[in-house]
């Protein structure tokens, strides 16, 4: 994520990955399994639950594979 976005926007992306590491957690997966899910790279999981951001289609893919709406991880 770039450093020049406002302050309010990187914590919604922080609060945003907490939710993606916590459904994932409750879903008893690794990264590396969520990863194989979605078909994204580990390293893209890591990203996302680190508060860096995510792509409207990663996101869609994480909660069809963790079996949740994607309103669940972005509320």
């Amino acid at each position: 994520m770039p450093d020049d976005q406002p302050e309010w926007i990187r914590l919604a992306c922080q609060q945003q990955g907490s939710r993606v590491c916590q459904a994932r957690e409750h879903a008893s997966l690794t990264q590396e399994k969520l990863a194989e899910r979605t078909e994204l790279g580990r390293s893209t999981i890591q990203r996302i639950e680190a508060g860096e951001g995510i792509e409207y289609a990663h996101l869609v893919a994480i909660a069809h594979a963790l079996d949740v709406e994607v309103p669940d991880l972005v509320q």
